[in-house]
């Protein structure tokens, strides 16, 4: 089936590496146009220079997405260098240090809330006036394993993945109507560069981490990618408001 994603506008955020990276590049590889959106110059750059090398056009823009400076720079990158935006993709992410309620500072609540949901909520609402303009459009997010239950990470980042499951179905309620699907990916374990700075001997590294060996199989980022280009494209036509486990049964256990 026709993915319906050639000349498409797309926004990916945390497009530098990891899942971003993949995903940015197959939707490339779909003949989408691609802002790779990423707090790191160098490997946004990169990526950029590999879609241009295979005759894929792709843009950069390098910022915190959690600043409405820099999420108004990406859109603003897509509408003048693409046309609009087609596609958004809200991946860019942080882990938190696993820690319990009664041991997340305010730094780390603000910091892991302000990147992983007021990020995506102010990209989406930039974008949509745009795909309202065009009459269709896809979103896709970014949940995670931590986002189907309370025991994959610490308070902080599992708030803020519960809020993108709940901005996903508010976003797919509210415009279905106008033509606009919003998803989400839930992923497993997947071999990403993210990384936990987390005190082993803390309360809660203690109580998960001895319930990590139910997670199965760790994806590969293409794994990933395949799912959200899904999610974007004509083959998931009717799909809206979803949230797609991509972790090899760890959420079935």
């Amino acid at each position: 089936m026709d993915s319906g994603l050639a000349g498409s506008g797309v926004i990916v955020t945390g497009a530098g590496s990891g899942i971003g990276r993949a995903t940015a590049l197959l939707f490339a590889a779909e003949g989408a146009r691609v802002v790779v959106a990423d707090l790191n110059g160098d490997t946004a750059q990169a990526v950029v220079d590999e879609i241009r090398a295979t005759g894929g056009a792709a843009e950069a823009v390098v910022g915190d997405l959690s600043e409405r400076a820099v999420v108004d720079r990406v859109v603003g990158t897509a509408v003048e260098s693409f046309g609009g935006v087609d596609v958004l993709v809200n991946n860019a992410g942080i882990m938190d240090s696993m820690s319990a309620a009664a041991d997340v500072t305010d730094e780390e609540w603000a910091r892991v809330l302000s990147v992983n949901l007021t990020a995506p909520f102010l990209l989406a609402r930039a974008v949509v006036p745009h795909m309202l303009a065009k009459g269709k459009g896809a979103i896709v997010n970014t949940a995670s394993e931590a986002a189907l239950r309370g025991g994959a990470s610490g308070t902080a980042y599992t708030v803020a993945k519960h809020g993108i499951v709940g901005l996903t179905r508010s976003l797919a309620v509210m415009y279905r109507a106008s033509g606009i699907r919003t998803n989400a990916i839930a992923p497993g374990a997947t071999m990403t560069g993210i990384s936990v700075t987390a005190d082993a001997e803390a309360h809660g590294p203690t109580v998960l981490v001895p319930h990590m060996g139910a997670m199965g199989r760790v994806a590969s980022p293409e794994e990933q990618a395949a799912a959200i280009v899904f999610l974007a494209s004509a083959a998931a036509s009717n799909i809206n408001g979803a949230v797609l486990p991509v972790d090899n049964g760890w959420s079935a256990v």
